[in-house]
């Protein structure tokens, strides 16, 4: 639960969950909710006020919003940056980590829980649903009573809930994965019936199926209308599959045409998301667009150097930093390990970063590590 100049700060952004998911946010105003953000979570968030003092930031000194400090991801696993009190926190998201369960998790706390969700939802309607269409979600992911620190399975919950009809289900659960029997008897019903489904799910599931459908030569021509949003990389997964032969999978195998499969793009790290534009174009300009990621207008992007962590030009490849106003609650200045390239008015994401952690985030994370545990 947010304070009471957080709960000022929401309804400040909940006017822009309300703006059009195309609309251009004009900087001036994009400054000033992001400086507001910043004033208060460094007066609330002890490990990010004691970084942002150690590199001489802080609100009186900032002059516009890209001067905030963004913190590595790597620091959602050392300390726990909440702008406020644990005792408010009203989910506790965590980050998958590896298969052989070394690795620390990455923890974001969240204070508000309804500002997670009204960020999310109109954003995945213009994307996923541009044409207003009700139709069944089905889910390849378990539910979010299973996942309890999955933000996967709590958006999933989320949309299913409120954007889908009556015939939304799952169909995998934590304990013995996706039912593949069952999805396919559903799909049947439904092309048979005629019916557009909106299938959900990581790429790493949508690999799994596609493999068990390929051993089986099994296929499904799904009604026109039906579209898939797959979401997540293949970090340690046992392979890689290049995102071509996955649309190429979706059409051959599912009948889904490449344009109403849409990728997105989230983190743990993050309360918002961005997705493809490609269903979206199509259904409201008739055009096929450019495969590219469009940020909604609380969320900025930028693509900076590995090295220095300063802006690249436009159609270079770089790291991606996020300024996420839904954030609230924690930090709203995020530098990824992901590496991206702007294109046109958009964004593609090119997966992780090979090799060990970028050294501009590396000389981050040591800043931040030092400055915690020297601050009063």
């Amino acid at each position: 639960m947010l304070d009471a100049a957080g709960t000022r700060l929401r309804a400040d952004l909940l006017n822009l969950f309300h703006e059009p998911v195309d609309s251009v946010l004009d900087d001036v105003v994009f400054d000033r909710h992001a400086r507001a953000c910043f004033a208060y979570q460094y007066e609330r968030n002890s490990p990010y006020r004691a970084y942002c003092n150690h590199r001489g930031r802080s609100p009186e000194r900032l002059t516009h919003w890209l001067q905030i400090p963004p913190v590595p991801t790597a620091a959602f696993k050392e300390v726990d940056l909440i702008a406020g009190s644990t005792s408010a926190v009203e989910a506790v998201f965590h980050t998958s980590g590896t298969t052989e369960g070394l690795e620390r998790r990455g923890t974001h706390h969240i204070l508000d829980l309804s500002l997670y969700n009204l960020s999310l939802i109109p954003n995945f309607a213009a994307r996923l649903l541009p044409d207003d269409a009700e139709m069944p979600i089905l889910s390849l992911v378990p539910r979010a009573s299973e996942l309890p620190d999955s933000s996967l399975a709590l958006m999933i919950a989320v949309i299913m809930e409120r954007l889908g009809n009556e015939q939304c289900e799952y169909f995998a659960t934590a304990r013995d994965g996706i039912d593949f029997e069952r999805l396919e008897t559903a799909l049947r019903r439904f092309a048979a019936d005629g019916v557009p489904v909106c299938i959900v799910g990581t790429s790493f599931s949508f690999v799994h199926w596609i493999d068990s459908m390929t051993e089986r030569n099994a296929h499904f021509v799904l009604p026109p209308g039906s579209r898939l949003m797959d979401t997540g990389g293949y970090k340690s997964r046992s392979r890689e599959v290049p995102a071509e032969l996955m649309l190429t999978s979706y059409e051959e195998l599912l009948g889904v045409p490449s344009e109403a499969c849409v990728n997105e793009y989230g983190m743990t790290e993050l309360c918002s998301q961005m997705y493809d534009i490609t269903l979206s174009e199509r259904v409201r300009h008739g055009a096929t667009a450019t495969r590219r990621k469009r940020p909604p207008p609380w969320l900025r992007v930028r693509i900076v150097d590995p090295l220095t962590l300063e802006p690249v030009e436009p159609g270079a490849t770089g790291l991606v930093q996020m300024f996420d106003l839904a954030n609230v609650g924690s930090v709203c200045a995020v530098q990824t390990e992901d590496l991206g390239v702007q294109i046109e008015d958009g964004y593609r994401l090119l997966g992780r970063a090979p090799g060990a952690q970028p050294r501009g985030c590396s000389i981050a994370m040591d800043d931040l590590l030092n400055a915690v545990r020297k601050k009063p």
